[in-house]
């Protein structure tokens, strides 16, 4: 008949173990961490109780289960619902043929919200647990109700103090954030507070906490598409609407990575693709004081904590920065050969180059410097009039050149 692997959230204020106490009764070994399991021991009141298997660390822990199955069967504690950014995930992978038994209960994420009496169904979810918390600011405030699960490391007054950190604190100062700790269990406590209040405090762990942000929302934006007017720009200089698209859709932008803009300007082009994606990193690299203070405005406009400014000419401002999977050169101050040739020796090896040539001699060099290195060069000229109906007076703009550099892969390059 074979054995069954029990996966069952465990919450003490729960007073119907049925199936818990069926589970145990044929188990032989139990999976969980040393807190559930003393309070297994707490609420269940067994002759004997089968023994424990630590669930860290995790590969040897599915070793051992992998061995007791082979003898009976196994149950596994979880708090909460186990396939809510639990170990459900991981069993099922695991033991893809296993007969699998599931009883989940409250998870701490609807516990949490209705602790604190807030409706979670337009909330969004983020797992801290175990991850990295770089770039926070772009992975939680671009959502205006996140839950999210944290760990000893990312603790409620650690993500607090990061987001003051990389948003500042009067930027974010309409961020109301909750904190639970044990949920379900005696020790239970629940917390609100401003960030620098939460910031400021400790918390017992396991604990979530809920993010909600009530910066003013009068200023509604698209999610792409930008008008000239609406982003902060010095005397015209700026990527017109249709020539950005242009280049946006040349770039083929991943989900996540790093964008580079050379002679970012008022970083029109980085600024619509860190808000297209939160999790790619762009550097907005720029030298003139007049233009790097319109980056940090559109930035704190936008709220595209995401957009970061380099201040200085290129290619020497480029030395220590992550390598890129993409790079958009809006300008070269002189310098185009070394930006393009620096960039390649940097790009991954699946990366794209933009140029956006204004001038016939940026025309002239950057396909030939792309060619030279390697690339396979596309290139588009964009002539753009606009004119409102039915007036038809028409403004024409210079037309500008968008030149592609994406690199031919080996077999490609072969064959050639």
């Amino acid at each position: 008949m074979g054995t069954v692997l029990y996966v069952i959230g465990f919450d003490p204020s729960n007073s119907d173990r049925s199936i818990l106490h069926l589970a145990l009764g044929t188990s032989v070994a139990v999976v969980s961490s040393k807190r559930l399991y003393k309070e297994l021991q707490k609420h269940c009141r067994l002759d004997s109780y089968p023994p424990l298997v630590p669930v860290v660390p995790l590969v040897k822990c599915i070793d051992t289960v992998r061995d007791f199955l082979k003898d009976g069967d196994v149950t596994v504690l979880a708090s909460g619902d186990p396939y809510f950014f639990g170990i459900g995930r991981t069993l099922t992978q695991a033991f893809p043929d296993q007969k699998i038994s599931a009883h989940p209960v409250l998870s701490s994420m609807q516990l949490a919200f209705a602790r604190f009496n807030i409706p979670w169904d337009n909330a969004a979810f983020v797992s801290l647990h175990g991850r990295s918390n770089d770039h926070l600011a772009a992975r939680l405030l671009k959502y205006e109700k996140v839950f999210v699960l944290t760990d000893p490391k990312n603790s409620p007054d650690m993500i607090a103090a990061k987001l003051m950190y990389e948003c500042g604190e009067n930027v974010i100062s309409g961020l109301r954030v909750h904190v639970a700790e044990h949920l379900g269990f005696e020790s239970e406590r629940i917390v609100s507070g401003s960030i620098a209040e939460i910031a400021s405090q400790k918390f017992a762990d396991p604990n979530v906490m809920i993010l909600i942000n009530s910066l003013d929302k009068q200023k509604i934006y698209p999610c792409f598409g930008l008008k000239e007017g609406e982003i902060s720009h010095s005397r015209g200089l700026l990527t017109k609407n249709e020539v950005r698209a242009a280049a946006i859709h040349a770039l083929r932008l991943p989900r996540q990575g790093v964008l580079w803009d050379v002679g970012a300007g008022s970083g029109s082009v980085g600024l619509e693709a860190a808000r297209l994606f939160p999790e790619l990193q762009v550097f907005a690299i720029e030298k003139e004081e007049e233009q790097w203070q319109n980056i940090e405005a559109n930035k704190n406009e936008f709220s595209v904590w995401n957009m970061n400014r380099i201040r200085g000419r290129a290619p020497e401002s480029l030395q220590q920065l992550a390598e890129p999977d993409r790079v958009f050169i809006g300008g070269s101050g002189g310098n185009l050969k070394e930006i393009i040739e620096f960039c390649a020796g940097r790009l991954s090896s699946n990366g794209i180059i933009v140029v956006n040539a204004v001038i016939s001699k940026t025309a002239k060099i950057a396909p030939q410097v792309l060619f030279e290195l390697g690339f396979e060069v596309e290139i588009s000229e964009i002539a753009v009039q606009r004119y409102n109906y039915p007036e038809e007076n028409r403004i024409e703009f210079n037309p500008i050149k968008i030149i592609v550099g994406r690199r031919l892969n080996q077999e490609s390059a072969n064959e050639q």
